[in-house]
């Protein structure tokens, strides 16, 4: 069973938690993830099974989420699960005195991620570093938000704005809502986050685990193909002698539509149709050599 599922994470797991059960519950060693999610968070977690997991990396990076921001109170964590450090009433704010501030966090922006975070620095992670009380500065980032929109606003001591964000890899939702709330002189922390979009997955075609374990015990569930998960990645075909020494190990002469391909990952289908694999090209002004980096069929024809 090679392939991926679609999850809505639950609230309450963290991604290794979401692969753990998977496994268990395909009864499968290798699985894999495509991008993390606070425990907090639900929605779209990309899963890969078996021989999928070796092309995670060449998935879609790009991002969507709906998330709520609570202005006036600031936490440790930057979100409703860390400890309140302070608070303070934002009920003269409206939208209209936030609106302004949102262009700030367009484009490709320096964020610095919280400190309550995975990321390593010094060889440990964020999170331990400040569960063990230890200062240390968190290195700023270059991050790419593509669009931001406002759902809604609810006024109040404590006012709240849904936004619709969409963004790249590696982009903290929770430092845009600490953030913003910063630009504000008030503080703000994130009350919710659902990710919609994610590795070219949506919510919408998502399963949860009761309905995953439901598909499995009727004998329904299919994984999304391998291919079927990298729809963006450009393609070509090999006749059948360069398909089997392509699956070998051996560069193969290119000379078809080169100009139209990306130098970084192409996927590699036999004249069968059958998905081989993902090549690399290494080009030259006429011709080009595809390389095997991924070899997931071998191909007998």
């Amino acid at each position: 069973m090679d392939g991926f599922l679609n999850l809505n994470k639950p609230a309450g797991f963290t991604s290794h938690d979401c692969v753990a059960k998977v496994r268990r519950l395909l009864r499968m060693k290798k699985v894999g993830h495509g991008g993390t999610l606070d425990p907090a968070a639900t929605g779209v977690l990309p899963i890969a099974i078996g021989k999928a997991t070796r092309l995670l990396q060449y998935m879609e990076e790009d991002k969507g989420y709906h998330a709520t921001i609570r202005l006036g109170v600031k936490t440790n964590t930057d979100d409703l699960e860390g400890e309140v450090i302070a608070s303070q009433s934002g009920s003269e704010l409206t939208l209209e005195k936030v609106l302004p501030l949102l262009s700030q966090f367009q484009g490709k922006i320096q964020q610095t991620p919280p400190m309550y975070s995975a990321i390593q620095v010094q060889g440990k992670r964020l999170y331990d570093l400040a569960r063990a009380g230890k200062e240390i500065e968190v290195p700023v980032r270059e991050v790419e938000i593509h669009q931001i929109e406002v759902l809604n606003w609810r006024g109040g001591e404590f006012p709240e704005i849904e936004l619709a964000i969409a963004c790249g890899t590696g982009t903290y939702i929770r430092a845009i809502a600490r953030d913003l709330g910063t630009s504000l002189g008030i503080g703000g922390t994130l009350a919710s986050l659902i990710r919609i979009q994610s590795c070219g997955f949506n919510l919408a075609d998502s399963l949860t685990f009761e309905e995953l374990e439901t598909q499995l015990q009727t004998g329904t569930f299919s994984p999304i193909p391998p291919a079927g998960a990298l729809t963006h990645l450009p393609v070509i075909t090999l006749p059948a002698a360069d398909a089997r020494r392509w699956c070998q190990g051996q560069h193969i002469l290119y000379r078809d539509g080169i100009a139209n391909l990306s130098k970084t990952a192409i996927k590699v289908y036999s004249e069968a149709g059958l998905f081989l694999g993902i090549g690399e090209l290494v080009e030259s002004e006429t011709e080009a050599l595809v390389i095997p980096v991924v070899v997931l069929e071998a191909s007998s024809q």
